[in-house]
């Protein structure tokens, strides 16, 4: 049966928490050790559940900690721009991945740090419920069942790892961030399970053999309550997690970083690209999912084409897209109208050079082609997963009636698909200070890195007297910014892109533009030409 997943008997150890059982506690990953009074534990156990129970002897006040947090929860009532006040949260939101939660619970609750969540009748006040080794096992050894809500996979040596607990390391905030969106270093761009032993080529935070930062080293964890969100789960952008943290102040020697800083984020610089040694997924097309076609591999291992999910696009050493970023973003929600003409964005960041807030800020784009009622004109949460599931069935009727259903949302009975587009930060895969972006790689005649005039300029603001919105003052003369103006000038002029007060609906492609995209890229990417 296929899952939501690698290809694998169970999608991984599920939800991951960065969650540390002692307030204020924050280590390294090589501070990671086991708690000596662990060692006590007895089994045997019979299942998870009852792992969870000898926990609760001694720790039952973190699991209600933890039971208030979106990580158990997956729901966060919040503050959406444009929307108001309403309840977002991986129970809630969509993506252009496998689309929704709703009707999907068995498999997609795999990455929630709970027992059973099945169905609408789980008790989320039931503290037993909760998955202490997903979170807390240092063996490596503890798995979870795909397609029954999360379970323990009893193959697994219980007792030994309930003795050998102890704070998150990498590997566990991975098993499921590492494996979001359907498999491997799908969804994020930046976080792939080579990050667990990364080296300082990687990224310079995580390396093994020098800072060996663990996750919760940034996200620092307090009553198991994790700082740090996605556009698509938490658009307010709230409780962030930010480099000035740490770097704060005046960090580069040269004053012009510096004043860079006001404008430009610094992962824009220190990030200048991703999927250093995995490739991501770029495109998914489920309009492709044709019952009896043949699969296809890259290298026999990264899925080109699936019968049961579409066309994928994958690519490596990637360079990142550019928006203005203030921390706040437009979603789609559930029920809105689309215009089938239109590229939906899904997440999409808000900011743009006038907003003193936004910073220009490194993204992954993810396009999609999915299904859509085309009669109510709103986008179909499918129903993937068990027995009655398109996974088994291919059948995108049954899929869109129960799904819908699940969803709560009308269904008309016709469908079509439509192009849709996801924005994702990019913010791990830290390099070195000697290979940050320098001033060449976004400025002059030469550098392909910046789309100038989609951010907002008449053209590269180094060289347009006026366009910089943080004037390089005494840093760059006002007679040499003249002098480089008119050289500008006498150059052929760039073919005009989208503005800025047009709106993002111009920074990304009408549906059409996107299908030539599509297809230009399916040429351009040697990884895609795989071994069909």
């Amino acid at each position: 049966m296929p899952f939501c997943s690698k290809k694998s008997s169970w999608i991984g150890i599920a939800a991951v928490l960065l969650a540390v059982a002692f307030p204020g506690f924050v280590a390294s990953a090589d501070s990671f050790k086991v708690i000596p009074e662990h060692e006590e534990i007895e089994g045997p156990f019979e299942d998870g559940i009852d792992v969870t129970y000898t926990c609760l002897e001694c720790h039952e006040e973190q699991a209600h900690d933890f039971m208030k947090t979106a990580h158990w929860t997956w729901s966060r009532l919040q503050e959406v721009p444009g929307k108001g006040l309403i309840e977002m949260g991986k129970r809630h939101g969509i993506n252009n991945f496998c689309v929704g939660v709703a009707s999907n619970l068995e498999s997609c609750t795999e990455c929630h740090a709970g027992y059973g969540w099945k169905d609408d009748s789980f008790d989320f006040s039931d503290p037993s419920r909760v998955d202490c080794l997903v979170c807390h096992d240092t063996t490596r050894q503890y798995k979870r069942l795909a397609g029954v809500g999360g379970q323990a996979d009893l193959s697994s040596n219980l007792e030994l790892i309930a003795k050998k607990v102890g704070p998150p390391g990498r590997h566990n905030c991975g098993t499921c961030h590492f494996y979001g969106g359907g498999g491997h270093a799908v969804k994020h761009g930046d976080l792939e399970s080579s990050l667990i032993d990364a080296d300082s080529d990687l990224d310079i935070h995580m390396d093994k053999d020098g800072l060996n930062f663990s996750c919760q080293t940034c996200h620092v964890t307090e009553k198991h309550d994790i700082p740090g969100h996605s556009m698509a789960d938490s658009p307010g952008g709230k409780n962030p997690v930010r480099c000035i943290n740490c770097h704060d102040g005046t960090v580069h020697e040269k004053p012009i970083l510096n004043q860079h800083a006001e404008t430009v984020a610094c992962q824009t610089c220190h990030v200048p690209s991703f999927a250093r040694r995995q490739p991501t997924k770029t495109d998914w097309d489920w309009s492709a999912a044709e019952k009896g076609r043949e699969a296809l591999y890259i290298n026999e291992e990264i899925p080109r084409y699936l019968p049961y999910k579409g066309d994928f696009l994958w690519d490596s050493n990637i360079v990142p897209e550019y928006a203005w970023f203030n921390g706040t973003a437009n979603i789609y929600t559930w029920g809105e109208k689309v215009n089938p003409d239109e590229v939906i964005a899904l997440t999409d960041p808000i900011g743009d050079k006038s907003d003193q807030n936004a910073k220009i800020y490194p993204f992954k784009i993810h396009r999609g082609r999915q299904a859509y009622d085309s009669v109510n004109n709103y986008l179909i949460n499918p129903h993937l997963s068990g027995d009655t599931g398109f996974w088994e069935q291919m059948d995108w009727q049954t899929s869109a009636t129960i799904g819908m259903q699940a969803r709560g949302l009308d269904y008309s009975g016709e469908y079509d698909f439509v192009n849709t587009v996801m924005y994702w930060r990019i913010n791990h895969m830290v390099e070195k200070a000697a290979r940050a972006l320098d001033c060449r790689d976004c400025h002059g005649r030469q550098q392909q890195r910046m789309d100038w005039q989609k951010l907002g300029y008449d053209g590269d603001p180094l060289y347009r007297v006026g366009q910089a919105r943080k004037p390089l003052k005494d840093l760059l003369g006002d007679k040499r910014r003249a002098q480089a103006s008119v050289k500008q000038k006498q150059r052929p002029a760039k073919p005009s892109g989208s503005e800025a007060a047009k709106g993002r609906k111009d920074n990304v492609e009408t549906g059409a533009g996107q299908e030539r995209q599509h297809q230009q890229r399916k040429k351009q990417s040697p990884l895609n030409k795989g071994n069909e």
